[in-house]
C-alpha cells in the first residue's frame, strides 16, 4: 500500500478490522468501512444483515451514523473493504452514496482484504447528480 498516506493506510487497515464484525449470514458477504472525521478521529462500522433485507445496515452507512451520533459531520475519507468474487473493488450501494453525500464530497477509498490496490474516487463521482442541500434549497 506505499501508493497511500499513512492516514489512508490507517483507516484502510481499520476497515479490514472492523469487517471481521460483519453480520452476514445470509449473503457471506463481509464489508468493513472507516471514516475519518474532521477531528482526525476515525468511526467504524460494518454491514449488518437482518432477515428481512430491507432492515439490514451497510457498513458505510453505519460507519457514518456512529460518527454522527457522537457528534461529528465533517469527515476527511472513507474506506470501505469488501471482496466480491466478480469484480476488483466494490463500491457503495446507492443508498450509501447518497448518505456519504450529504456530508459532501468525500474522498473514497475501496480496497478488498487483501489491500494490494486501492481505488481513490470521490463522493461527487460516484453520485453525481445526488439530491442535496444545495439542490433542495434552489426548489
Amino acid at each position: 500500500m506505499c501508493f497511500a498516506d499513512a492516514d489512508i493506510q490507517e483507516l484502510i487497515r481499520e476497515s479490514a478490522v472492523v469487517r471481521e464484525n460483519s453480520y452476514s449470514p445470509y449473503s457471506k458477504f463481509k464489508v468493513g468501512a472507516a471514516v475519518r472525521c474532521a477531528d482526525g478521529s476515525i468511526s467504524k462500522g460494518c454491514n449488518v444483515e437482518n432477515a428481512s433485507f430491507p432492515a439490514g445496515v451497510c457498513a458505510e452507512t453505519s460507519a457514518i451514523v456512529r460518527a454522527v451520533s457522537e457528534g461529528k459531520k465533517q469527515f476527511k475519507a472513507l474506506t470501505v473493504v469488501a471482496d466480491h468474487d466478480n469484480t476488483i473493488f466494490t463500491a457503495p450501494c446507492g443508498v450509501c452514496r447518497q448518505v456519504i453525500v450529504e456530508f459532501g464530497d468525500i474522498p473514497i477509498y475501496l480496497t478488498r482484504s487483501d489491500m494490494k490496490m486501492v481505488l481513490r474516487t470521490r463522493s461527487s463521482e460516484l453520485c453525481p447528480l445526488s439530491f442535496n442541500m444545495p439542490n433542495m434549497t434552489a426548489l
